[in-house]
């Protein structure tokens, strides 16, 4: 039965013309979906690896060998790290240049070719870029730290718990960072886990999804113990997009704040987090945003709580309290040492240190890249790419009926409530064998053990013939791993 909801949600759930067209199963047909595709010219702004450079022992370019000749890899896997820009490079040999060539003088001194201003306001050209990404204010975007260390900083200020009220709601399969850093922020006020951790668990362990309606039942439970809520803005293992607007509304309604982590959002779908009223959000860069492994982070606060100019409830001081730093401090008095802080407005005014400019760096030049394409035109296409590939894998004549097929999607058919990756559950003792299979085809996707692979086409540098060829591969590779059980 549920495999049959599954076909009838994709026939009727969506306007695009394949899933009716028989020939959509060709080649021909994903060929010419990439070339109507009007974020096509994209893809080569970034390097996809090749299948030579996945095999290759070493880094060096042999004399004479000439890269571009290589076929690439299917690269489904910008939801844990995305490919490198082009313009990466020139981003960060001008930053070198200029350290080189001015020293500490390069903090103040612009140049007329310049791709950022001087070091001091790197961070400024970070959250003006960023902020049309999330859906944001400029004043609300900070472009900083790490996104645990983020969350920390976030939780800090706005886990403010009482006797009372002390409990963070999470989702129960939240990333283990999220779920370490809500525990050690419960423990650090004196507070004990098994009381204050409020998880939702899926209701079926077999389709782990969160209903909003669960969310929502579960916050009315706790509402009047809970002190925060903290959930992903799309979960991790799933692939599930949360209904953020509707689900932030219902927990102002009781009286609590709310953030979200939007490490797998943030350059996925189109986020609004000023008009949905968002307290707090916290995000990596380096899935979608491409900014490179273990890239700059960034932070969201609403513009009601970073303001400046107004006394905070229980408390003396003029702004939210927070921990503080000198870099968000105020901008007319951060170099007088005067040791008196008073933050920026806004999202700013949670810096702490000064930023890491090599790293500002590799975070704008794909951030330029974003501002000029739109998420909304990115979120269109992945729509449809994403469901081009689950009508694939679920309908394709190569792998047989759909109840033969030795995997079942985990992420929810609603194209509303997922962004561009879907989660595929093996059956048991297949996931080794698949794996090989794609590996040994050069196809780039994760895992999660014990039985999930995780197939994520990026809108700005995935194309449908991918989509076509890595199901043509996958399907090849579940046929021989149950023959060869």
């Amino acid at each position: 039965m549920e495999s049959q909801n599954r076909l009838n949600d994709i026939k009727n759930g969506s306007p695009l013309s394949y899933r009716d067209d028989i020939n959509a199963y060709d080649i021909e047909y994903a060929q010419n979906l990439d070339a109507q595709d009007p974020l096509r010219n994209f893809r080569d702004e970034f390097i996809i690896p090749s299948q030579n450079d996945l095999k290759r022992k070493n880094l060096a370019i042999e004399q004479g060998q000439d890269e571009s000749s290589d076929s690439r890899c299917i690269y489904f896997c910008g939801n844990s790290l995305g490919v490198q820009p082009k313009q990466t490079r020139r981003y960060i040999e001008q930053y070198l240049r200029t350290w080189a060539t001015k020293g500490v003088t390069g903090h103040f001194v612009p140049h007329e070719d310049e791709l950022l201003p001087p070091f001091v306001d790197v961070d400024t050209a970070g959250a003006k870029l960023m902020a049309p990404v999330v859906g944001a204010l400029q004043s609300e975007v900070a472009v900083m730290g790490t996104l645990t260390a983020n969350l920390h900083l976030l939780m800090a200020s706005f886990y403010r718990p009482t006797n009372e009220k002390y409990k963070i709601i999470l989702e129960g399969k939240a990333f283990p960072s999220d779920h370490y850093a809500i525990e050690s922020q419960i423990r650090h006020h004196n507070f004990k886990t098994e009381d204050a951790m409020v998880l939702i668990e899926p209701e079926n362990p077999d389709r782990p999804i969160l209903t909003t309606e669960q969310i929502l039942r579960i916050i009315d439970e706790n509402a009047s113990s809970t002190a925060l809520i903290l959930l992903s803005g799309i979960q991790f293992y799933t692939g599930q997009y949360f209904d953020i607007e509707r689900i932030t509304a219902h927990a102002h309604s009781k009286g609590i704040l709310i953030g979200w982590d939007c490490a797998h959002a943030a350059g996925n779908v189109d986020l609004r987090l000023h008009d949905w009223d968002v307290d707090f959000a916290a995000w990596c860069t380096y899935k979608y945003i491409n900014s490179g492994p273990g890239g700059m982070a960034a932070l969201f606060v609403h513009e009601r709580h970073g303001r400046v100019d107004e006394k905070q409830p229980d408390s003396d001081e003029m702004f939210r309290p927070r921990f503080s730093g000198w870099w968000g401090g105020d901008l007319k008095t951060r170099f007088n040492m005067e040791n008196k802080f008073i933050p920026q407005p806004g999202a700013a005014g949670f810096q702490l240190s000064n930023p890491s400019v090599l790293d500002m760096n590799a975070v704008i030049a794909s951030l330029e890249i974003f501002n000029r394409a739109t998420m909304d035109e990115i979120r269109k296409k992945s729509l449809k790419i994403t469901g081009y590939l689950e009508y694939l894998l679920l309908t394709s004549p190569l792998g047989g009926t759909h109840e033969e097929k030795p995997f079942a999607l985990i992420t929810p058919s609603n194209p509303d409530e997922r962004g561009a990756q879907l989660s595929l559950r093996l059956k048991p003792g297949l996931l080794d064998k698949v794996l090989h299979h794609l590996e040994e085809n050069s196809v780039v996707i994760d895992e999660r053990k014990p039985d999930v692979i995780r197939v994520a086409p990026a809108p700005l540098y995935n194309t449908y013939a991918e989509v076509w060829h890595f199901c043509q591969i996958f399907l090849e590779a579940c046929r021989k791993a149950v023959q060869g059980q």
